[in-house]
């Protein structure tokens, strides 16, 4: 008959309750190594899609299933904005794996921009991050007598001919610009943001 052993004593080389405790824990260790490593391969499968907008990038209308590349002609004419996303040509990967890759999307009369704008722009499309730079709500309301585009959460207002700059409100910096280009009729990335994307708690 085995005795039971007083409280707090330790197991002796080769009882049985110690061999398949550290049986568990080999098997635990492997098994959280593992799923380490799948983690791992996931996010170099999804990394691409969290990469901000690339150069050479293409642009797609969010919640658009065909991922066709949009044309200054698919942009309405001083509207409101279109809401898109950047996609890697050659993957077919769309960059929506962040919030912070939602860009807007807005057409005018390229006289009626001002000249740094201008020299972003392609056939008339000024492009911006969807993240309004005060508390990072995002951008998706439009003013359309003041040609301006404005942020539902404290109604700061943002002039999409002049460099997104701030006109009224609490935001503490104008909208980082993506600049454009136009490659076979397609609007593409020509550069990264002009500034970090994100925003300031207040």
């Amino acid at each position: 008959m085995r005795h039971a052993r007083p409280t707090g004593a330790t197991a002796d080389v080769g009882d049985e309750p110690a061999v398949g405790r550290r049986t568990a824990l080999k098997a635990a260790i492997a098994l959280s190594v593992g799923i380490s490593v799948s983690r791992t391969m996931a996010f170099g499968q999804d990394d691409q899609a969290m990469l901000r907008p690339q150069a050479g990038d293409w642009l797609i209308k969010i919640g658009d299933g065909e991922l066709m590349p949009l044309t200054p002609e698919a942009i309405p004419i001083a509207a409101q904005q279109t809401m898109a996303w950047a996609m890697d040509p050659r993957s077919r990967i769309v960059r929506s794996g962040s919030r912070l890759n939602r860009v807007v999307l807005l057409r005018f009369d390229p006289d009626t921009l001002a000249p740094d704008t201008r020299a972003r722009a392609a056939g008339g499309v000024v492009a911006y991050t969807a993240i309004c730079t005060h508390n990072g709500c995002e951008v998706t309301d439009w003013l359309g007598e003041d040609q301006a585009l404005s942020c539902p959460c404290h109604a700061t207002k943002f002039d999409p001919k002049n460099g997104a700059h701030v006109t009224d409100g609490p935001a503490p910096r104008p909208l980082p610009a993506l600049p454009l280009a136009l490659a076979e009729g397609r609007l593409v990335v020509s550069r990264s943001f002009t500034t970090r994307v994100g925003f300031e708690l207040a």
